[in-house]
């Protein structure tokens, strides 16, 4: 079982189970960091004040029940941790709480790995989708940056781990033309001195080509600011809105079934 925090804008009983209620699930699940109960204020005035429900996943990799947990999700294992976020939106949907449409994922970082997975992976599953500052072109990330620091966490993509396992969770290598996409916006910074800003150029400009305009693909790439995207809270405050707007404004348009 994966355990998840859901925070509602209001009770329970008195949400209609509908499918209708726009939900945001966030994870992360690497490098052993835990998620857990906190109060985000940009999270209440953006989100619950306008009706919608915040879920956080503690999937595998994560640190939420120590090492053990951590290791479950390293490098062949990295599939259990998409496993276990998919589980979790598919039980969300199941509830009654939202559907596909009115469900939307956002991660950053290892989080925007695990968020372009799901783009590739289960595209059906959410009508939006906020990847930020991410890694998506896991045969080359070893090169680029800090990404050689943590092969102990992903493999080695210059020995069989690329063939073996790798191949399968670089979204950048595994966007098919025939899929139908949810429209994700993209986001990441010139400056970032931990993951390159390639990797989130070079999946844009992929999605724009193999879709040929098809798949609603936004990216926007703030010129200041390290790994955390802004320089000043100026920038993190339009980079939040931008985040944010982007999620409530797709998904809230969605009709429930």
């Amino acid at each position: 079982q994966i355990p998840y925090f859901l925070v509602l804008p209001k009770a329970e009983n008195d949400l209609p189970m509908d499918g209708s209620t726009p939900t945001l699930l966030y994870g992360y699940g690497g490098f052993q960091i835990s998620l857990g109960p906190q109060y985000i204020p940009s999270q209440g005035l953006t989100w619950l004040e306008r009706g919608g429900a915040y879920v956080e996943a503690n999937i595998r990799g994560g640190g939420e029940f120590g090492p053990s947990w951590h290791q479950a999700g390293l490098k062949s294992k990295k599939n259990k941790s998409y496993e276990d976020f998919i589980a979790v939106a598919e039980d969300l949907i199941a509830s009654g709480l939202c559907q596909p449409s009115t469900l939307g994922i956002r991660g950053g970082s290892n989080g925007g790995l695990l968020v372009g997975n799901m783009l590739t992976m289960r595209p059906d599953l959410f009508g939006a989708i906020h990847c930020a500052v991410p890694l998506l072109d896991m045969k080359r990330y070893h090169t680029l940056l800090a990404g050689a620091s943590w092969m102990a966490e992903y493999g080695d993509p210059s020995t069989d781990d690329w063939k073996e396992f790798l191949n399968r969770y670089s979204p950048y290598h595994n966007i098919d033309p025939q899929a139908t996409y949810p429209p994700i916006l993209i986001t990441t910074s010139t400056r970032d001195d931990r993951v390159h800003p390639g990797h989130a150029r070079k999946m844009v400009q992929k999605m724009n080509d193999l879709g040929e305009g098809k798949w609603p693909v936004y990216y926007y790439e703030n010129i200041e600011g390290g790994h955390g995207g802004a320089a000043d809270p100026k920038q993190s405050a339009f980079m939040t809105s931008l985040a944010w707007d982007f999620l409530w404004n797709t998904l809230s348009k969605k009709e429930s079934v």
